[in-house]
């Protein structure tokens, strides 16, 4: 999978050109959207990074910081720990996203729910998303940069399959 970002200001263009959104409500916007409008938000993210030629897009919340995927939650390594966006209401903790981050800490692999920037992502060893659909999936590419397969990637998958068929 290609990732690059979706800032936050196209964020909010994109739910101010959908009517969602008046520009003196910008502050309380993501975690007040009804279901099927947030999913037209995410989905002209995608749509967006579909057009720079990425599979997906990290997007921002309102103070900045990445949320998430458009379509699942995101995790990365660097330095042999792993760290995921910390939960702050904008976005869905999802069960898949609380059973890799508890099999990973139950052998032993010290996670971080973290603030993390858009810088942090760059600098990452290794980077993958996981969410109902995909599970547990690699991300090969940061905007230019490409990223191999790494070792925890590796240990996240082969937990969570032996979870789900255990």
């Amino acid at each position: 999978m290609a990732l690059t970002h979706c800032d936050r200001d196209t964020f909010l263009r994109h739910l101010q050109r959908s009517g969602l959104l008046q520009p003196r409500e910008f502050r309380k916007v993501v975690e007040k959207l009804p279901p099927t409008d947030r999913g037209r938000v995410l989905a002209r993210a995608l749509v967006e990074a579909g057009q720079r030629g990425f599979d997906n897009c990290l997007l921002r919340d309102l103070l900045g910081n990445i949320a998430e995927l458009a379509t699942a939650n995101i995790f990365m390594a660097r330095s042999a720990v792993v760290y995921t966006p910390i939960f702050n209401g904008t976005f869905l903790a999802g069960i898949t996203r609380q059973r890799v981050i508890g099999l990973l800490r139950g052998a032993g692999v010290q996670v971080e729910e973290a603030v993390l920037k858009y810088s942090d992502f760059e600098q990452a060893d290794e980077l993958w998303s996981c969410g109902n659909y995909a599970k547990v999936a690699p991300i090969t590419r940061i905007d230019a940069r490409s990223l191999a397969v790494g070792p925890l990637y590796r240990k996240a998958r082969e937990l969570y399959w032996q979870f789900a068929h255990s």
